[in-house]
């Protein structure tokens, strides 16, 4: 069996700017979803409604940036048929090219906008297909929301920056595969300090 990849840092302007499109992050979002199974350009564009040939030019653009790869190929029909799989578990945006006057900072907004963009059309369309339950149903499945600015002291800010990272690394560390029981839990988080 395959070694499952890492979670990735992203601190390049080139990663970022193919994060910040929304038909590549879909991509990614769909390979990560079917891992540990590779998928063709035909079974994306069925999953994602678009047409196949639009998806080869960003294809080559994540497997450029090495946020893809081709897990293998065959013939099919004298054309070589790719199957492609996600290279990392999970991204993360290093918090380096957030700061303000690197080259990187509008290509690390566009990236964190695009995910943003992404979350809230998933979310809307898991919702309007009654997928979503936020009333914590009887069989304990996931379903929390918060949306909260509070003033902390810098140490208790920290600790709680902190142990959100750590959870989240837990919960990747116990995620089970496509064959065993689970449920599908998504989750977007961003907490930051804003100035006075």
């Amino acid at each position: 069996m395959q070694e499952r990849p890492e979670p990735r840092l992203v601190d390049d302007v080139a990663t970022l700017k193919a994060l910040a499109d929304p038909v590549r992050l879909a991509i990614l979002s769909v390979l990560r979803r079917h891992d540990p199974q590779p998928l063709t350009a035909k079974e994306l564009a069925t999953e994602l409604d678009e047409p196949q040939t639009k998806l080869y030019r960003h294809l080559k653009q994540l497997e450029k940036v090495e946020l893809i790869e081709v897990a293998g190929t065959r013939l099919v029909s004298g054309i070589v048929e790719s199957r492609y799989r996600a290279r990392q578990t999970g991204l993360s945006l290093a918090p380096s090219i957030f700061a303000a006057g690197t080259p990187e900072r509008p290509e690390a907004l566009a990236a964190l906008l695009a995910a943003m963009d992404a979350f809230r059309r998933d979310f809307e369309q898991d919702f309007l297909n009654d997928r979503i339950d936020l009333t914590l149903p009887e069989d304990g499945a996931p379903g929390f929301f918060a949306h909260s600015t509070f003033r902390l002291a810098p140490e208790h800010a920290a600790r709680l920056r902190v142990g959100l990272r750590e959870l989240l690394a837990e919960a990747t560390r116990d995620e089970v595969g496509p064959e065993e029981d689970g449920v599908e839990v998504k989750l977007f988080a961003i907490l930051y300090g804003g100035q006075p």
